[in-house]
């Protein structure tokens, strides 16, 4: 089956693929929807699901095809779960960094300004959570929705390498490791997205028949 990844995210659809498993084993191949022509969907709700489920279904429409969405964020447990869905635009919507920035200005800006704000404070706890939604059509009424969360400590300073987004800023006390400064192979059965996506597979067994 080929799902309509709504993203234009490279990394994202190379992580997801990975976590879902190889298509020529799980027999899940995903395409992401800017292949296709589609264009990127609203995202005006103030939850994951919310925004998730608005993606998968304005994908699906627009390819015509079973589609897959993806909404994940950083919650910072003494800014009352921000930045959550406005996480990929935190530094933006303070005018930190122009609209319309690549990646590799935004997800710096949005490290600095989320430093900036918990610079005074103490408690430092933080997640990140993942929802996936998939939709087999665009009024497919039993959406398949999925959730992980994982949970660790904001650093003064971003440490690490790999990842993206704030994975150089939480730090995981059981691994004495940044989310940055793990070895893909290693997030990738630890991550949020990971959980969500074995739950994932879980409900595309148990609910579309397919054999993963």
């Amino acid at each position: 089956m080929q799902l309509i990844l709504a993203s234009n995210n490279a990394k994202k659809l190379r992580e997801l693929q990975s976590l879902l498993g190889p298509a020529e084993q799980s027999g899940l191949s995903l395409i992401t929807q800017g292949s296709l022509g589609i264009p990127e969907a609203e995202e005006p709700h103030l939850t994951f699901v919310e925004n998730a489920l608005a993606k998968a279904r304005h994908a699906s429409r627009e390819g015509q095809g079973p589609a897959i969405a993806d909404d994940s964020g950083l919650c910072v447990q003494a800014l009352g779960g921000a930045p959550g869905v406005r996480s990929a635009r935190y530094a933006v919507d303070a005018g930190r960094v122009a609209e319309g920035s690549g990646r590799e200005l935004i997800d710096p800006a949005n490290n600095a300004w989320l430093l900036d704000q918990m610079r005074d404070q103490t408690d430092r706890r933080a997640h990140f959570t993942c929802l996936l939604v998939a939709v087999r059509h665009a009024e497919d009424p039993e959406p398949l929705i999925a959730e992980g969360q994982w949970a660790g400590v904001l650093l003064d300073a971003p440490r690490g390498e790999h990842g993206f987004g704030y994975d150089p800023l939480l730090w995981l006390t059981d691994h004495g490791q940044s989310a940055a400064e793990l070895a893909p192979e290693v997030k990738n059965t630890l991550s949020h997205r990971a959980l969500a996506c074995q739950r994932l597979r879980e409900l595309m067994r148990a609910r579309w028949g397919l054999s993963l």
